[in-house]
């Protein structure tokens, strides 16, 4: 062993900072992308938002031809379709110091900005104050007094500090329509406003407040009665009586069936509220109370034996139990995870031909801040050093971003022009695609185009569609074609859409009816397309 020196040659791909940027950016989603830009212009004093009537470097743009747009009109979309495919066939690594000036210009438009701070200065005048929680948890080891002070406390909230303040006058603003917000109410809040009118002592309705936390979203009692007691302190005494007691109270507040311990005692609740003259009252009862398994199972003829009616008879107590709540608090529950989408192309028909457009209220429009700009022009000196990386870094941000949607506009085109059958006739006419097939076109590898369709969304007028969802695997069929995975799924759902809802179709039945039009498919996955289209299995579909 010994120490040498060997010369040797090899290739490798070099990731520049654009090029890493670049790829980072074309995976975003469009609110991941906001966020993204946010973080640069604090950090980035170059980089700033402008208007659509700006330039790059804040001057009055001209309307004229030379200036850099990415969202055309729906007609020049599809002339320009060959030359935007020529301009964006070179990679993501070339060199941006090479590049014209004219490719760092800004583009897109911008969504009008509001003023924020006066609309939130005016509404914080007349807004409520937030509902602030004073309670501490009613399961902790806490002195009888202290207990009783705490009911007390919480329900001083609803008595005394009101959401909204009655002689308030609302401004101007106030009275649009457009600007009010719904408050959400939570099921535990609108349970204690109904618990404060009702004349209960201090410890029933300390009692009944250690329920309602013990209620979940859908408003049932999560713990039983006897978990609750032992978990209280020994000093209170709390009977088992008493604190049924206090269930039943608020088994009788609104929202009808809260406090329910299962399913049976919830459709219990509210068919007692129904009145007497109801048709088949006395079945339905006798149904929530003893054969839900058996309704659930549909088990039908189980059904008519133990309860002694005919068919008709059973099918309308069906009905009966069907049209009950079965998640009474689900109403008032909060969503905390909504998903907006804001999709990124519009297609649409003009002339006979299906077009792809950016939607330009997604384009951030982005420019160079004009003060700086013009102290990098005055001064080329080395103490300007720090300013002039920030600008590169600025025009990097605004050419990748031009690069981004201008990509998926491409993409976007492709794939329109490949599942045109899908716009005009809808998922039956979806033909199968691969990432392949669109890379090969567009001379793009097949990770651009997984990135390009994660999280983009396309406005068709059969609705919003993933990128993504156009692509699916074929299945072969006997005359030698393919069928998209996607229009199986069509075909199933229609099959079982006009079926004898007391001979539902089995999955072999299904597969049989499609082998007859061709389309060969195994049974399981017939079962598993079922299931992807939350389809129950034959046994739980029949009925009456």
């Amino acid at each position: 062993m010994k120490q040498g020196l060997q010369l040797r040659f090899s290739q490798n791909l070099s990731l520049t900072p654009q090029l890493q940027q670049a790829i980072r950016l074309l995976q975003l989603s469009t609110l991941e992308l906001n966020q993204e830009i946010e973080l640069l212009m604090q950090t980035n004093p170059l980089l700033e938002r402008g208007d659509a009537s700006e330039d790059e470097y804040g001057n009055a743009a001209d309307n004229s031809t030379d200036e850099v747009t990415l969202n055309t009109s729906s007609e020049s979309a599809h002339e320009t379709n060959a030359e935007t495919t020529q301009e964006h066939d070179q990679d993501y690594g070339q060199d941006n110091s090479q590049n014209n000036t004219s490719n760092e210009e800004v583009f897109g438009a911008e969504l009008s900005e509001r003023n924020i701070e006066s609309t939130q200065s005016e509404a914080s005048q007349n807004e409520p104050k937030p509902l602030e929680s004073t309670s501490k948890d009613a399961n902790s080891k806490d002195e009888p007094a202290d207990f009783q002070a705490e009911f007390n406390d919480e329900f001083d909230e609803f008595s005394n500090g009101s959401r909204w303040d009655e002689n308030s006058t609302p401004s101007d603003d106030d009275s649009d329509f457009k600007q009010q917000e719904t408050l959400q109410v939570s099921l535990r809040e609108h349970l204690l406003s109904q618990l404060k009118l009702m004349p209960l002592s201090e410890r029933d309705q300390s009692l009944t407040l250690l329920l309602v936390d013990s209620i979940n979203e859908d408003g049932y009692l999560v713990e039983s009665l006897e978990d609750i007691i032992e978990e209280m302190p020994l000093e209170l005494e709390i009977e088992l009586l008493e604190i049924q007691t206090a269930l039943r109270h608020i088994q009788h507040l609104d929202p009808i069936g809260v406090g329910s311990r299962n399913l049976s005692e919830c459709l219990l609740l509210q068919l007692e509220v129904l009145p007497e003259t109801t048709p088949h009252l006395a079945l339905a009862k006798l149904m929530a109370k003893h054969y839900l398994p058996a309704l659930g199972a549909r088990d039908f003829v189980k059904l008519r034996k133990e309860l002694g009616c005919d068919e008709a008879t059973l099918k309308n107590v069906q009905q009966l139990i069907v049209s009950l709540n079965p998640r009474p608090g689900s109403a008032f529950s909060i969503i905390g995870s909504e998903h907006f989408i804001q999709h990124e192309v519009i297609v649409k028909k003009v002339k006979g031909i299906w077009i792809a457009s950016l939607n330009d209220g997604v384009i951030p429009k982005l420019k160079i801040n004009q003060l700086y700009a013009s102290i990098l022009k005055r001064n080329r000196d080395s103490s300007s050093q720090y300013l002039q990386s920030q600008m590169q870094e600025a025009k990097w941000m605004i050419k990748n971003i031009q690069q981004r949607f201008s990509t998926i506009l491409r993409v976007s085109q492709a794939i329109t022009d490949r599942q045109r059958n899908f716009l005009e006739y809808g998922e039956v006419a979806m033909r199968p695609l691969v990432l392949r097939e669109i890379a090969e076109e567009l001379d793009l590898h097949e990770s651009t185009i997984s990135r390009v369709t994660t999280n983009k969304y396309m406005l068709t007028p059969r609705g919003i569609f993933e990128l993504k969802y156009f692509f699916g695997s074929s299945v072969a069929t006997e005359t030698g074609g393919t069928c998209s995975a996607t229009a199986i799924r069509a075909l199933i759902k229609q099959l079982v859409d006009q079926e004898n809802p007391k001979k539902p179709y089995s999955d072999n039945q299904i597969t049989e009816l499609l082998s007859k039009q061709g389309i060969v498919v195994a049974r399981r996955t017939i079962a598993k397309y079922r299931e992807s289209l939350n389809i129950a299995p034959a046994s739980l579909r029949k009925s009456l």
